[in-house]
């Protein structure tokens, strides 16, 4: 034995060493190999749960935004048909409003001429009977002159109360010459 070698040690050793290697392989490599084979399978189903959420989540954002587009489109042709809605309600309401306002316009220009036409008849009236009793005083009077001047008086008289505050002129030919016109306030 050269160089002190012990070749049963050395073999020895050998046989140790690959049983250590077998031992630690079955028991230490062998079940972190197939631990760390399921943690990457666990993360490869999750990537692909994860990935097949995404995609899922994509279709429906998609078509979300379709209907979402197409609910926008339908609410545009709603109000624009609630617009034209509400053009012919207006445009018919001012119609109505037109027609009762021109209804409220006839009857009172209808009630305005009855008044009208209902003050002239008193007027006419009341005109009557002044000239009945100037007549009747001119009759009964013997000087026309004289008649004729009562009867202005009384006509103005009568236009002063009728017009209340109002100055009446009235015209009459004079008692001498019985031409002209004076004038009486």
């Amino acid at each position: 034995m050269p160089l002190n070698i012990n070749w049963q040690q050395i073999l020895l050793h050998l046989l140790n060493l690959v049983i250590l290697a077998v031992g630690l392989y079955l028991i230490l490599y062998k079940p972190v190999k197939k631990f760390m084979q399921k943690r990457e399978d666990a993360y490869k189903e999750r990537e692909e749960k994860t990935q097949a959420a995404l995609d899922d989540a994509q279709a429906k954002q998609e078509e979300y935004s379709l209907r979402l587009a197409k609910v926008d489109e339908e609410s545009a042709q709603k109000r624009e048909e609630a617009a034209k809605e509400m053009a012919a309600v207006r445009e018919q309401k001012l119609a109505e409003a037109g027609k009762q306002a021109e209804d409220i316009v006839d009857a009172a220009r209808e009630r305005a001429k009855k008044e009208h036409d209902r003050i002239i008849n008193g007027v006419s009236e009341d005109i009557k009977s002044i000239v009945e009793e100037m007549t009747e005083k001119v009759v009964m009077t013997s000087s026309v002159s004289e008649a004729y001047d009562r009867f202005l008086d009384e006509a103005e008289k009568g236009s002063r109360s009728a017009h209340t505050g109002g100055k009446k002129k009235v015209t009459s030919m004079s008692k001498s010459t019985g031409k002209g016109a004076r004038k009486r306030q």
